[in-house]
């Protein structure tokens, strides 16, 4: 328990560090930018309504992340998963049109879910019947997905007498509840924390989830004990694309309302930063996508007052997700040398 407070805090004074350093890298007032930073956050009750709504999929789409890696199977396609869910949801959407919030809503979720957990199954099927590498081919679904929704608002799914590229707007009563329609919080980012619990339960508590980190450890030995560590990684990539599907269904239901090209917000590639700095755990990445989440809304205040503030987030992510793997390098090459010694 000591040493992982102890993790905790040096991981926390370092992405401290790492803020401040890209700040002043950026020739911006480090003072005066963590005070802006820390207003649009929390200033308000906006701030923390902006906050939270963006911590949720950055979540969802990390614990696909995790789910995935956890199984040895290295998806990079969660932003595809999570576009073709939120087309999903749009096509049902519209075939249920006129349909009572009561049914509607839960139609919605379900059909997300649905679209991202296919998509990432199809992944998985390549990978383990046609051999294909599982981060090509997850690398090269993300295009066809941005494809299928540029293609999907542009014709089948464009909202009538309009010609512009987006769907029709999801009536309020069909979206997550709102306590405050002056602001973006909605029902919907409880999902997240319900499915980081269940995620957590499902990969340390069950004899599935056992399976899924055996397999990912060593296929070898899940193979000599009569696993097939196929079955197990197509089920882990569905239940991968699943998760970016309900992170769809989180924007899609509980913000935007409506379909369109601007509906990639890259939540399926900033999922792999959460992932890996939140150590492939649950817990973890709460406390990672809270991080991040705090920065996209904290540098969207920043960047009203500052050329570049908005991309202090990815260049932070980078330099972060850089320096733990240069530290888990580093350990790695050490390790041999210490059990020698």
């Amino acid at each position: 328990m000591r040493s992982r407070a102890a993790t905790f805090g040096l991981t926390a004074a370092g992405l401290l560090a790492i803020l401040i350093l890209t700040l002043l890298v950026f020739g911006m007032p480090v003072g005066a930018s963590l005070r802006l930073i820390v207003e649009g956050a929390f200033g308000d009750k906006y701030g923390v309504a902006r906050t939270i709504v963006r911590i949720a999929p950055l979540l969802l789409t990390g614990l696909g992340v995790t789910v995935a890696w956890r199984a040895g199977m290295y998806n990079i396609g969660g932003e595809g998963q999570y576009v073709i869910g939120g087309v999903c949801g749009a096509w049902v959407a519209k075939l249920i049109a006129g349909s009572p919030s009561a049914v509607a809503t839960p139609l919605l979720v379900a059909a997300c879910i649905a679209g991202g957990a296919a998509y990432g199954a199809l992944a998985g099927w390549l990978k383990a019947r046609r051999g294909v590498n599982i981060v090509i081919s997850t690398i090269l679904l993300n295009f066809i997905a941005l494809q299928i929704l540029s293609w999907a608002v542009s014709g089948p799914l464009r909202q009538r007498g309009s010609t512009l590229p987006w769907s029709d707007e999801l009536p309020r009563a069909v979206m997550f509840y709102r306590p405050d329609h002056a602001s973006d919080l909605h029902a919907g980012v409880a999902l997240a924390l319900v499915a980081a619990l269940a995620v957590y339960l499902l990969l340390f508590r069950t004899r599935w989830g056992f399976l899924v980190r055996l397999v990912g450890i060593n296929p070898r030995a899940a193979q000599v004990n009569l696993i097939d560590p196929n079955r197990v990684q197509v089920a882990a990539m569905a239940l991968s694309g699943a998760l970016c599907g309900l992170a769809a269904a989180v924007q899609y239901v509980g913000i935007s309302g409506q379909l369109s090209v601007e509906f990639s917000q890259n939540w399926g590639f900033l999922g792999i930063p959460v992932a890996l700095l939140g150590g492939l755990h649950p817990g973890g990445l709460l406390l990672s996508s809270a991080y991040f989440g705090t920065l996209r809304a904290g540098t969207a205040n920043l960047a009203r007052f500052s050329q570049g503030g908005d991309t202090l987030v990815f260049v932070i992510q980078a330099v972060a997700v850089l320096g733990l793997a240069g530290i888990r390098g580093y350990t790695s090459l050490r390790r041999p040398v210490a059990e020698a010694v």
